[in-house]
């Protein structure tokens, strides 16, 4: 796709009153792609008065009206998906089959889910005396992170949408290209003008800046629990309600029954999956001492394969911060089995996949998100103790559980103090609440669960 020079607000393209520029490069090739404007304070005033004067019209607007243009939304997407996936791969660095299959799919299927939910979710009810009402809560500020650049998007802007919000969004700044071709398809969905708006730009200038405007309802953040603090912070100070997709340090707990084959390499190719830079991937591998050498062997095999089929990571800044998660893994005494710090290639943002051994609960490989293709396996003597590295730290967002018995792994899967756990390899449902315990945020995404993040109660007593 062709870069805009301009802003989408009001239905329109808009020279940005900012005159400052992000340089978007190509991750695989280091290559400035394309430039695009940063957007100031004055730029975002500008977008959140266009979403606050199209609220009245749009919350007004019946669901059904409302699920048509999602309906017409997926619609462009499914037309365009090459074009998604291309401009994914060119910014992300994201191989091309997965960018088919799980970038440019996976928001299709997510938009339309919410096109059947805006048409069949009961936005009142009778209560005993009572009839109780759900409303938009009001002007949205959605503030989106580069690793699933149109996913994310689509799960925070569709339920919005359904629920009959406003919308201002601030993507990251390294994936701005997603999010203007996400922009030219509501426009083409024919959304009204000012229900949704684009202003690409720095987080500290334009994401702060939509984060504590007065006109904003509600700010929904996905990245970093830093960063999370702080939104969650300028929130609370403006009592401004929040919803909040922060870390993760999902543990992939395989029990003794399990198939330890397919656990094995079904949690590599789960870390590995684009190139690691996934908030719910199963960065820590439980196996049990007995059949511990088993499974680091099949690891070491399995991330093997991923040598040459894995791609960079998204700027030089990440691939120096895994590389001084992997430099520290070794000096606190991880034994390397795969991968390593070294460039795999002269060119690009390239990691080794990496894969540690003899991991023990309290190294900072065990605890901090590295968001790069690194897995560390731990051994556990017996199910408590599995159950306490699992949850031993400060994040719940997602993990898994093996078994021979589906029974066996529900069981151990209700004591994991998080979010969302993939049974025996479970599949993705867009229509499953996702979102974490502790310190891996507030609320919940996607499906109906999702939408209610975008509606607030008014009770009638009669």
């Amino acid at each position: 796709m062709k870069a805009h020079d301009g802003l989408y607000i009001d239905g329109a393209w808009r020279p940005a009153g900012s005159t400052d520029v992000i340089e978007v490069v190509n991750p695989a090739d280091e290559q400035v792609i394309a430039r695009i404007p940063a957007a100031g304070a004055l730029d975002v005033d500008t977008a959140v008065r266009a979403a606050r004067a199209a609220l009245p019209g749009w919350a007004a607007t019946p669901p059904a009206e409302r699920a048509a243009r999602l309906a017409a939304l997926r619609d462009v997407l499914v037309a365009r998906k090459g074009e998604i996936a291309e401009t994914v791969t060119a910014e992300l660095g994201s191989p091309p089959q997965f960018s088919q299959a799980v970038h440019a799919a996976v928001p299709i299927a997510v938009a339309g889910s919410y096109a059947e939910l805006a048409a069949t979710h009961s936005f009142e009810e009778r209560v005993g005396n009572s009839t109780v009402l759900q409303e938009p809560v009001g002007v949205v500020a959605a503030i989106t992170p580069w690793n699933y650049p149109l996913h994310q998007i689509v799960a925070k802007v569709a339920p919005a949408l359904a629920a009959g919000c406003t919308v201002v969004l601030k993507p990251a700044e390294d994936t701005p290209l997603t999010a203007q071709l996400f922009a030219e398809a509501v426009h083409e969905a024919d959304v009204p003008a000012g229900v949704f708006n684009l202003v690409t730009g720095l987080g500290p200038v334009a994401g702060q800046a939509l984060a504590e405007h007065p006109g904003v309802d509600l700010v929904s953040f996905t990245g970093s629990t830093a960063v999370g603090r702080q939104i969650g912070a300028v929130a609370g100070a403006a009592v401004k309600r929040v919803a909040l997709e922060l870390g993760g340090k999902s543990a992939n707990v395989i029990l003794p029954s399990a198939d330890l084959a397919k656990a094995v390499n079904v949690g590599v190719a789960n870390v590995m999956s684009n190139s690691g830079q996934t908030c719910s991937a199963w960065t820590r591998m439980l196996v049990h001492r007995d059949r511990y050498d088993e499974a680091v062997e099949l690891a070491r095999t399995a991330a093997a394969k991923y040598a040459d089929r894995i791609g960079p990571l998204v700027n030089a800044k990440q691939r120096t911060r895994v590389r001084g998660y992997i430099e520290q893994g070794i000096a606190e005494g991880a034994r390397l089995v795969a991968g390593g710090p070294e460039s795999p290639r002269e060119k690009g943002y390239f990691v080794s996949p990496t894969v540690f051994a003899d991991v023990s609960p309290e190294m900072t490989i065990a605890q901090e998100e590295i968001f790069g293709p690194v897995l560390s396996i731990l051994p556990y003597g017996d199910e408590d103790d599995a159950l306490r590295i699992a949850n031993g730290t400060v994040y719940g967002l997602a993990g898994a559980v093996w078994a021979g018995d589906e029974a066996e792994a529900v069981a151990f899967a209700r004591r994991m103090d998080t979010g969302q756990v993939d049974i025996n390899g479970g599949r993705f449902n867009p229509l499953a609440p996702f979102g974490g315990y502790k310190q891996s945020g507030v609320g919940r995404e996607l499906g109906a669960h999702g939408l209610i993040e975008y509606l607030q109660t008014k009770s009638l007593q009669f």
